[in-house]
């Protein structure tokens, strides 16, 4: 996954309003109530059979830590979907996107102005528009280039233009991310 995907599961996680299962126990059983066999929560996580069975009995109580982040992305995953849902939707039609980030920030600009690419904080609040198109690219498994695309330009629009007030011939270039976090 990419900087911009893995923020915005953060930001799903977010949503959550009960806490997803703790014990290695309690989060087998949840993929069996999911997924329905032992077989099938084997090959979600990509071990036998028999170590999902001695998993669930509590026979083996660490798994080794790759088996265990495997465990705890699949149960996230399908954790609470109809309220991730909600809030995907809400924010894709009413409420929008809020994008934190430290980045460094070019951009291609008339002649008489900088255009030296430098090192920016931001947080800026994107209109529903650019939400719906991130979560529509990112479902339909967008790279993580095509999401920074959509997040440059709502950036581009929402901060550097002022939407629409001020430097209409601006183009931004998005690179080198510190960090990113999204909320909605």
């Amino acid at each position: 996954m990419g900087e911009i995907d893995d923020a915005i599961e953060r930001a799903e996680a977010e949503a959550f309003t009960r806490n997803p299962p703790k014990s290695l126990r309690a989060r087998i059983n949840f993929l069996l109530g999911k997924l329905k066999t032992t077989r099938a929560v084997a090959a979600e996580l990509g071990v036998s059979q028999r170590s999902v069975e001695r998993y669930r009995r509590g026979d083996r109580k660490n798994p080794p830590r790759h088996i265990a982040e495997r465990i705890d992305a699949a149960v996230r995953a399908r954790w609470q979907p109809l309220v991730r849902e909600r809030r995907r939707r809400e924010a894709a039609t009413t409420g929008g996107i809020t994008i934190e980030t430290r980045a460094r920030f070019g951009y291609s600009a008339p002649i008489g102005s900088t255009d030296d690419p430098r090192l920016r904080r931001l947080t800026v609040h994107l209109p529903p528009a650019y939400a719906d198109r991130l979560f529509a690219a990112r479902q339909q498994g967008a790279g993580d280039q095509q999401l920074r695309d959509i997040v440059a330009e709502g950036l581009r629009e929402e901060y550097f233009r002022d939407g629409g007030r001020r430097a209409d011939r601006l183009d931004v270039a998005f690179t080198d991310i510190d960090y990113i976090d999204v909320s909605f």
